[in-house]
């Protein structure tokens, strides 16, 4: 079995308590790796390196465009090594090999966009209304940022922080989910073969209630980027007000897919299984409640539970795989008691509604109707194969149904008239609308949680500006110095 060092200073170091925890494969439930069980010691030593690196080292004396050359190093770096970090993946969280590999091809493209952008950060000349006087703005990066990523898409959640940090000039420590810290570990291995300086970037390991909150909470924390639920937030959001940090958060959802009965049907019912099924349901933008027009409700599903019902369940390594196994124990028991409350809630399970016999921790693509609103399962993140079903009556309804929840991540609206396509997304309480289409991601396209989903954008330019201040400079050039007792107004 493998076993895991830390990445603190541009080397590998044992944890400082000696422990190390099991990471586990959940196709086979079995341990396949070790990796350091951190603690506070450990979060300290790495948050000094990151420090000493922004400071004093040579990271702070390269120019935006030599940071943006590092950058794109990276990403040939990831690209030659796709298909090595997928499999790692997919062994710690046991999703589909087809989406990991798609994963782990597609982020050298952010390494891409964010070394373009390392040095088009621009401040500005105002012109200030003081004769004598010159004053401009400099964009700078904040300092050391502490990066908390979760378990169901390890690098892509981690790159969201990584490379816009980066490219501003900021120095990282990364704390991954302790189910999926492999890919991590392994990807620190390519920043130093591409040359970052010691320090730059730092990967610790452990649980969040020891390493974690004492890397949320270091003095010498400039930011922290979290992603994650909305309990592991709100105890983010509180320890780093304490020093008054920066932070941005990308939390949970409960996203309405809406299907109008002007929609193509057939692929409303691909985007309604891919929007929940995919990835087993473990996206945090999963179109978990489906919104069917009462009109075209009964067709509707007669295709949803076909198609659905076809899903091929089992080993995700192989091709022909289109559900894998939940990533962890403690989540896999968590959907299996939703799933226990929304029957006892007076929800029917037309499909599915149980564990599968499959060895690890399966759950069957689960689909309920007879949903209101109101019910817990419409309510509250699953993060699961569960599919709550609601039918609608019209527009108004449709929106006022979306729009009734804590969440505001993302949505779904499938219709063929554009008039409607523009006025139910502006009318959406979400951060991304998907029209006739369902969990698309871009490297340039932003994503903003409303409500309860979140604070602050990852990905587009606007995820850049998360990891920079403004310093506004003032020089007199006059001969003469003004009246010290009196404010230049």
């Amino acid at each position: 079995m493998q076993t895991y060092e830390m990445y603190i200073g541009g080397q590998w170091v044992p944890p400082a308590s000696g422990a190390y925890l099991d990471s586990v494969d959940p196709y086979t439930g079995k341990p396949w790796a070790r990796i350091p069980h951190g603690n506070a010691k450990d979060a300290d030593r790495a948050v000094q390196a990151a420090h000493e690196a922004f400071t004093e080292g040579p990271w702070s004396k390269l120019t935006a465009t030599q940071r943006g050359a590092l950058l794109r190093r990276l990403g040939d770096l990831l690209v030659a090594n796709a298909r090595r970090l997928a499999e790692i993946e997919v062994r710690d969280n046991g999703k589909l090999m087809a989406e990991m590999f798609a994963q782990a091809s597609y982020i050298p493209q952010w390494y891409y966009y964010f070394a373009g952008l390392a040095d088009k950060v621009q401040g500005a000349v105002i012109p200030i209304d003081k004769p004598g006087v010159l004053n401009y703005t400099r964009r700078e990066p904040v300092g050391v940022v502490v990066g908390i990523t979760p378990w169901n898409s390890p690098l892509l959640l981690a790159t969201n922080k990584i490379a816009p940090a980066l490219a501003a000039g900021c120095t990282l420590v990364m704390k991954p989910s302790e189910y999926t810290s492999a890919s991590l570990l392994e990807f620190a291995r390519l920043v130093e073969e591409a040359g970052f300086p010691p320090g730059v970037f730092n990967v610790v390991t452990g649980l969040g209630g020891e390493i974690g909150e004492a890397l949320v909470t270091h003095p010498r924390v400039a930011k922290v980027a979290f992603t994650g639920g909305e309990l592991g937030g709100k105890s983010v959001y509180q320890s780093a007000a304490r020093n008054l940090k920066k932070v941005s958060l990308e939390l949970g959802g409960k996203s309405p897919n809406i299907v109008f009965d002007d929609a193509n049907i057939d692929n409303a019912v691909n985007g309604a299984v891919s929007g929940i099924f995919a990835a087993s349901g473990q996206t945090c933008i999963a179109g978990s409640r489906l919104l069917v027009q009462e009109t075209i409700y009964d067709a509707f599903m007669e295709k949803l539970l076909a198609l659905a019902g076809t899903a091929q369940i089992g080993d995700p390594r192989r091709s022909d795989t289109q559900v894998g196994p939940v990533t962890t124990k403690a989540q896999y028991d968590k959907i299996l008691e939703y799933i226990a409350i929304a029957k006892a809630e007076g929800a029917t399970s037309v499909l599915g509604g149980k564990a599968a016999d499959r060895g690890g921790w399966f759950v069957e693509p689960t689909i309920f109707t007879n949903v209101t609103n109101d019910m817990r399962i419409a309510q509250e993140e699953v993060f699961g194969p569960v599919l709550a079903v609601i039918k609608f009556k019209d527009e108004d309804e449709a929106v006022s149904i979306a729009n009734d929840v804590l969440y505001g991540l993302a949505a779904g609206v499938w219709t063929q008239s554009i008039a409607r396509a523009i006025n139910v997304s502006d009318r959406l309480q979400a951060g991304v609308i998907w029209v006739n289409t369902y969990r698309s991601v871009s490297y340039s396209s932003p994503v903003n949680g409303h409500k309860m989903s979140g604070i602050g954008a990852e990905n587009g330019i606007e995820a850049i500006d998360e990891y920079l201040q403004t310093k506004s400079i003032w020089i007199n050039t006059a001969s003469e110095v003004p009246n010290p007792f009196i404010m230049r107004i």
